[in-house]
């Protein structure tokens, strides 16, 4: 055999046979059947054989038997006679394996993939799952548990005892630069791409006219046979604003419900820089010289408490947080750009390096999500505001119930339908199954002149050709 083989034995008296050819035609093993197989079966030398010819399916294996013929002699004999020797026949079975093209294709496939469905959507009536294993959450724990009831102070490295790491300073600083970068290109490029928002739910087309995908789920949707009601949206309706207490201890007091209005809102990621090593005279925040030490979960050593410095408020700062939040960027106070493809370029690339950067800052700071609602907490523990209202809120009297959180839930991706012509006509909903989506960022780049990522590519689905309505319905 040319190619690789594989030999199993069969100590016994039937003898299988079975000779088919390989699939050598240029037909698929989907769709091309070999021809008859030959399957002899025989009991003993002596016996007639039978034969039975069966239709097999294509595969790419062939099956062959080689008889070995062999002499034994008995070695439990009578007294007074002769030895016997009887005559056994075995069989050994090839197994010959025959090279296939779909292995190579879904290789081929998994490099550089066509299309990627999205990831599914959470119901609001369960709770997000967590990104650590509860495994190893437990085991945890218990470690810590019992390092506690032996009085054995927890080890804790930078930034867990609340000094700051020196390496992920130098990335605080470019996620801020890169944050007020992404926001000025998508206050300016709002005048160029337009962008609806649905005054009954929460969902975002860009594009010049508003899609006919029947999919809103608002009040009176029945009514509308679920077709959306489109107004013209804004810069929170791209990019989601998160926000999160600003302290400046985070190992401090907690933010109480009778204490919520004594602290600031500012952005999640504006916090997380801060945090970081980002100093900002808006914003103070201590910077300890002495760990945190802590026996369980029982802080035994924080460095005191120390009073919140009253933060400074000239013309300087004022025009820096009008730089660092999304509500003092809205459409129509921007100046309409020059050169809109640059512009385009330049956003993405700020949205791509934010992401990328505060992943990094999130696997060393600690940073806390809701796993009900989408409240977002940077700390080493949440706060105590009693204002949740999402799914069995009663229970909890209203208090989040913290967990750790993903890049997703301190950048919420927004998914919108992929616009490929943007002077063809609206996206309709007999054709849903062939549009692709992206997240309402990168959407708003790509329509305003930038090119497509690679790692978006797949889900916005460039290379599906769409059909037309009629067409579409003899589509399996």
């Amino acid at each position: 055999m040319d190619s690789e083989a594989f030999v199993f034995f069969l100590p016994s008296t039937i003898s299988f046979h079975v000779s088919s050819r390989l699939l050598s035609s240029p037909f698929t093993a989907a769709t091309a059947y070999p021809p008859r197989a030959e399957l002899a079966v025989s009991a003993s030398p002596r016996r007639r054989r039978r034969r039975w010819r069966p239709d097999l399916p294509g595969c790419g294996f062939c099956f062959s038997s080689i008889g070995i013929n062999r002499i034994r002699t008995n070695k439990f004999v009578k007294a007074g006679s002769q030895p016997r020797q009887i005559a056994c026949r075995t069989s050994r079975i090839c197994c010959e394996h025959s090279p296939d093209t779909s292995s190579k294709r879904h290789e081929r496939y998994q490099r550089q993939p066509q299309n990627v469905d999205l990831p599914e959507l959470h119901p609001k009536k369960k709770k997000k799952p967590f990104p650590v294993p509860i495994k190893k959450m437990l085991q945890a724990s218990r470690q810590d548990k019992r390092l506690a009831q032996m009085r054995i102070e927890k080890p804790l490295e930078p930034p867990k005892n609340g000094l700051l790491v020196p390496e992920l300073i130098p990335v605080a600083y470019e996620v801020l630069d890169n944050w007020k970068v992404l926001i000025r290109g998508l206050s300016q490029l709002l005048n160029v791409v337009t962008v609806y928002g649905c005054r009954k739910c929460p969902q975002v087309h860009v594009g010049p006219v508003g899609h006919q995908i029947q999919d809103c789920y608002g009040t009176g949707s029945q009514r509308r046979n679920s077709h959306h009601s489109w107004v013209r949206g804004s810069i929170n309706d791209v990019l989601i604003p998160i926000e999160s207490y600003h302290l400046y201890d985070p190992f401090g007091w907690r933010v109480k419900h009778e204490t919520r209005f004594d602290y600031d809102r500012i952005p999640a990621i504006v916090e997380l820089c801060i945090q970081a090593g980002v100093d900002l005279p808006q914003y103070p925040s201590r910077r300890r010289t002495a760990p945190v030490r802590m026996i369980g979960k029982k802080v035994i050593d924080r460095g005191g408490f120390v009073d919140e410095p009253k933060p400074q408020h000239s013309e300087d700062c004022i025009s820096l947080l009008a730089e660092l939040d999304t509500f003092s960027n809205q459409q129509g106070q921007s100046s309409t750009p020059s050169n809109v493809t640059e512009l385009a370029e330049k956003t993405l690339k700020a949205y791509l390096d934010v992401r990328q950067g505060v992943k990094k800052l999130m696997s060393k700071y600690t940073v806390k999500t809701c796993g009900y609602c989408s409240e977002v907490h940077v700390g080493p523990w949440g706060h105590n505001v009693k204002l949740c209202g999402a799914f069995k809120h009663q229970w909890r009297d209203g208090k989040h119930g913290w967990q750790d959180a993903v890049l997703d839930d301190v950048i919420p991706p927004n998914y919108v339908w992929h616009v490929r012509d943007t002077t063809g006509p609206p996206l309709r909903s007999s054709l849903r199954s062939f549009y692709g989506k992206a997240p309402a960022v990168v959407e708003l780049c790509v329509q305003a002149g930038a090119e497509i990522p690679e790692e978006f590519r797949p889900m916005m689905r460039d290379d599906i050709v769409i059909p037309d309505s009629e067409e579409a319905r003899m589509a399996a």
